[in-house]
């Protein structure tokens, strides 16, 4: 069977008997697959520096319908993504983009525009011209929320979930309140029959936030200057949300917000 190439952001490696790899990766035309590298833990490999996580790259791999794995031939580097590693807070900004792409993509369904949504962030954590903590919370805030969109796991941010209130109305703005394990958003007087015993309150300036990313690309977001704390509700919600539908906590999550503390 002819070789298929395809190119692919790798997110994640795992050993595999001696001198193997299995390889996760986003393909731009196929999709989240998963396949074996042979001999890519040997010196000599035809893989290189090209399976190091979330490297943009040209893998060519050979595919069979009866098997999970494919056969992963050559890798071809396109850009690396080395230069983000020797700041900590970047990396770890890396391992969360990887885990959540590895948890809400399903496996084989073709996703360009969340292909696209990973190389817009990680050309931003590169942005010459922010600060390091800048940078970084935009990029992960932004991804975060598209994320959560393309999953289809977005709500409306305008909308109460409980009665349907306006929130953003201009003559009386409402408050919102959003919930561990509770889909959407609530108005004050709903928030507390939503099935939680506790709830936060997702501010005005969050959701104006999350309005114009909606719009516009992380390149064209006005260049306010961001902080731990700027929109960090925003996040704490998307992460509850993305939780909420995989079962599970996403571990760099919480990393995150520890890995800028002292910047």
């Amino acid at each position: 069977m002819p070789a298929r190439v395809s190119e692919a952001i790798v997110l994640r490696t795992y050993p595999l008997q001696e001198a193997d790899l299995i390889v996760s990766f986003l393909s731009r035309d196929q999709g989240k697959l998963r396949g074996v590298a042979k001999r890519a833990r040997r010196p000599k490999n035809p893989f290189g520096a090209g399976l190091e996580r979330l490297s943009h790259v040209r893998l060519a791999y050979y595919q069979r319908e009866t098997r999970e794995l494919v056969n992963l031939d050559s890798c071809e580097l396109i850009r690396s993504q080395f230069g983000l590693l020797g700041n900590y807070p970047a990396g770890v900004a890396l391992d969360y983009f990887a885990e959540v792409a590895e948890q809400l993509l399903p496996p084989a369904e073709v996703n360009e525009k969340f292909f696209r949504l990973l190389l817009a962030v990680l050309d931003s954590l590169r942005d010459p011209g922010s600060p390091d903590p800048d940078r970084i919370w935009r990029a992960v805030t932004y991804y975060s929320l598209w994320a959560v969109r393309l999953a289809g796991l977005l709500p409306d941010f305008g909308v109460c979930a409980g009665c349907g209130a306006v929130l953003d109305d201009p003559g009386h703005a409402e408050r919102a309140w959003f919930g561990r394990g509770v889909p959407g958003l609530f108005c004050s007087h709903c928030r507390g029959g939503a099935g939680t015993a506790y709830m936060r309150e997702l501010s005005a300036a969050s959701r104006s936030i999350a309005a114009e990313m909606l719009h516009k690309p992380v390149a064209q977001l006005s260049p306010a200057a961001w902080e731990q704390e700027t929109a960090a509700d925003l996040r704490r919600f998307l992460v509850e949300q993305m939780e909420a539908h995989v079962e599970r906590k996403l571990v760099t999550a919480s990393l995150m917000e520890q890995s800028t503390a002292g910047l």
